[in-house]
């Protein structure tokens, strides 16, 4: 066959799919069951109704966009990740009795813990925003195939007239996010496991044949990082063998986030019969890429050419450029989102207060369908089928483009002004710290919270009363005004030593400041998943940036009025404004970074002006957004840096810079962490048993730190004895006069009867430690 005639072919053939689709529902339906379950106002049968009546609804949605291949298995009550281990029987020895005894508490358990067993470790999914439960592994591992959800849910699909793809972990990709199990080497290797694995994961692909599967997904997003050729060599077996089987679906093989690189070439001489590349971003290298290995002769291409993660509109004929260069490289082409559609929320057109010319360029779940099938269309039938979508397509890019509301000439002259001077602290921290000990006066083993306390259902109702009008400012003031003096007056019985307000008139801590931004965009009902039911509605980064009034100085203020203990200032810093938002994607995030740095300069400014001296700019996101390749890693981080440090440098060198993080893995940025410049950091500890205290203490890092002893994603309480133990581990890495003792994250999310019993045994634990230093 020519390269004319398999083109041909290829675009005859063009069918539009997605790799997966927001789990929640519209009106977050499977959040509410689910808590409704944990608190035990929903059964477990009607927890398992509603599930299966929003996965009807989701494939429902698709296949009336014209998705004809619909995912099936992507759906999940927690996390895809934790499915895949109980797919596998990977199943804590801890979690066991309780999965055995019931197998839904037992997911949750592994999920969230119990009082007296610890969840399994949460941390980023690559470089987005959404959290997985890291598998524990070890040598005595031993793997068992249970089927049952991956069969049921695409026997669902199959049952309602839907051709279903089963859409699973690949094998690779989920040893290689796995840890050493508590207990074993930390230097042992999960991949080596890969051959124990793989007869595993025969058999579900048998089952899934069995039961009518035609295709199914493999998942190895692990791939598009850097990776060793033991990594590569241990790919090419593991895809040798499966292509090898024979009782099994066609497989096709999807990866996403970045260019496949040199794992392109393993995957396209292995047996399977298809491939999904991302072709968007710096994906879009996947491109030439594809070409210089010479296609995919008599494979199927899924081309994700709608990115999956942003909610900005596709050009429509740069994508239609793009799969017509795609055709002749595969005997079919295909039409997707370079990643799962989980990433981005379900439907712009709920979003009412919006302004309309804004709309029309926004596309989420439901619009990148309509989207993806327009562009299968075109590819099928040519650019004259969609002759009427293309020039409205054409029109909405170009309004965006010249559109006022996107551009400033003030900020960005001001952006253009900044100079090296901006970004250093007027005296290097060993200097500042003397300063700084001088004018707090703290104790060894200075207690404090990471910035948030619980958000009352009092509190929620207030904010919505004031959103309808029926209660008045003044009214939801004195309610903020009673909440932050019952959070001070609980910290000050308690003996904290450094307080926070608790942030009750924070809505979260991403889209209370975008809500006072110029440039940035609230959606109401744009809700994305986190992790497990903790969902955020990420606001949207439209134009340039910049602070029309003070955002936190009124409630800070009001907090220290009411006690002589320092009362932290907390802000969200610029990385992760970016990072917990949707970026513009018409200029280089260094950019965007830079105007939000001086927005946020100016408050923390106003914070030390009205008295605040101690100031913590969080960045849980500075690690999640690291490049995934390493050769990017150097570019990101500078500015990254730098912006962090053009938001805090103003200040007097006897006022204290605090920072955040949490979970994300920290020892491949340590220098990053250094750079920042910040005078304390505080960061996630407790699941991973202080293993960052160590990593703070082998690079050398020569300030204050605060590593967590109190899991603030688990409703288990640790005890005093549990908390100093923790604090004894972090003793080994880091001095006395430099440690800090805090929960690994804000409390939001946690009840007032967890907080205060956890807050008081850390306390306790710390006041125990003080003697004996």
């Amino acid at each position: 066959m020519t390269a004319t005639s398999t083109a041909t072919a290829a675009a005859r053939t063009a069918e539009a799919t997605v790799y997966g689709y927001p789990r929640q529902g519209a009106d977050r339906e499977l959040k509410k069951a689910i808590e409704g379950y944990w608190k035990g106002r929903v059964g477990a049968d009607e927890l398992r109704c509603t599930a299966a009546e929003l996965r009807r609804t989701n494939w429902r949605q698709l296949a009336d966009a014209g998705i004809r291949e619909v995912p099936t298995g992507d759906f999940s009550y927690y996390d895809h990740v934790l499915d895949a281990s109980v797919m596998v029987g990977a199943i804590p020895d801890r979690h066991r009795a309780a999965v055995e005894a019931d197998r839904l508490d037992g997911y949750f358990a592994m999920a969230r813990g119990t009082q007296d067993v610890a969840p399994l470790e949460m941390t980023k999914w690559f470089d987005t925003n959404y959290h997985y439960l890291v598998p524990e592994l070890g040598p005595g591992t031993v793997f068992r195939a249970d089927s049952g959800k991956q069969v049921a849910e695409l026997t669902e699909a199959l049952a309602l007239g839907h051709t279903g793809r089963p859409v699973l972990v690949g094998p690779v990709t989920y040893l290689l996010l796995a840890k050493p199990a508590p207990g074993v080497a930390p230097d042992f290797e999960p991949l080596t496991l890969l051959d124990r694995l793989l007869p595993v994961y025969a058999e579900i692909l048998a089952d899934l044949r069995a039961a009518g599967a035609e295709w199914v997904q493999l998942d190895e997003p692990a791939l598009v990082q850097d990776r060793t050729p033991a990594e590569l060599n241990a790919t090419a077996r593991a895809y040798r063998d499966l292509g090898a089987l024979t009782d099994r679906p066609r497989l096709l093989v999807a990866s996403y986030f970045d260019r496949l690189g040199e794992a392109l070439p393993v995957l396209a001489k292995s047996g399977v019969e298809g491939l999904a590349f991302d072709f968007t971003g710096p994906a879009a290298a996947n491109l030439d890429d594809l070409a210089a290995v010479g296609g995919l002769p008599g494979k199927r291409l899924v081309a994700g050419v709608v990115d999956g993660r942003n909610v900005w509109i596709n050009d429509l004929g740069k994508s239609l450029a793009t799969l017509g260069t795609l055709l002749g490289l595969a005997d079919r082409v295909d039409v997707a989102a370079s990643c799962s559609l989980l990433h981005v929320p379900l439907d712009a057109e709920a979003e009412k207060g919006i302004d309309p010319q804004i709309g029309r360029w926004l596309a989420f779940a439901r619009q990148k369908t309509g989207e993806i099938a327009t562009l299968a269309r075109g590819l099928r039938e040519g650019t004259g089928a969609i002759s009427a979508q293309l020039a409205a397509n054409r029109a909405d890019m170009a309004s965006r483009a010249s559109s006022s509301l996107t551009r400033d000439p003030e900020v960005r002259a001001r952006a253009a002004a900044v100079t090296d001077a901006h970004t250093r602290r007027s005296q290097p921290y060993s200097e500042r710290a003397a300063a700084q000990r001088e004018r707090l006066r703290l104790p060894l083993l200075p207690t404090t919270s990471i910035g948030s306390f619980p958000q009352t259902g009092e509190l929620r109702t207030a904010r919505a009363d004031l959103r309808a009008g029926r209660i008045g400012t003044a009214a939801y003031e004195e309610r903020i005004e009673a909440e932050i003096r019952e959070v001070i007056a609980f910290q000050e019985k308690t003996g904290i030593d450094v307080l926070v307000h608790g942030e009750p008139e924070r809505n979260d801590m991403v889209q209370y400041f975008a809500e006072r931004l110029t440039g940035y965009l609230a959606t109401q009902h744009g809700w994305v998943q986190s992790y497990g039911t903790r969902y955020v509605r990420p606001p949207i980064l439209a134009g340039d940036i910049s602070r029309p009034e003070p955002m936190t100085v009124r409630w800070t203020s009001y907090a220290q009025s009411l006690t002589q203990k320092p009362v932290k200032g907390m802000l969200t810093g610029p990385v992760t404004m970016l990072a917990w938002s949707f970026v513009r994607d018409d200029q280089p995030l260094a950019d965007t970074a830079r105007q939000v740095a001086l927005a946020l300069r100016d408050e923390v400014n106003d914070l030390e002006e009205a008295g605040s001296s101690v100031i913590q700019v969080d960045e849980p996101a500075l690690r999640e957004t690291l490049p995934l390749r390493a050769a990017d890693h150097g570019g990101y981080l500078a500015w990254a840096t730098e912006s962090f440090r053009l938001s805090t440098s103003g200040v007097r060198p006897d006022s204290q810079i605090h920072t955040h993080m949490c979970y994300a893995e920290f020892g491949d940025i340590l220098q990053a962490i250094d750079d920042l410049d910040a005078d304390v950091i505080s960061l996630e500890a407790a699941r991973s048993h202080m293993q960052v205290a160590d990593e703070l203490a082998a690079s050398g890092y020569p300030r204050e730190a605060g590593p967590g002893v109190y899991d603030i994603h688990s409703p288990r309480v640790p005890d005093i004895e549990e908390a100093t133990a923790l604090l004894r581990k972090g003793l080994e890495a880091i001095a006395p006069e430099r440690l800090w003792v805090n929960p690994d994250c804000g409390l939001k999310t946690r009840g007032w009867t967890e907080v205060r019993a956890a807050l008081e045994n850390l306390v306790a634990a710390a006041r125990e430690l003080r003697p004996t230093l």
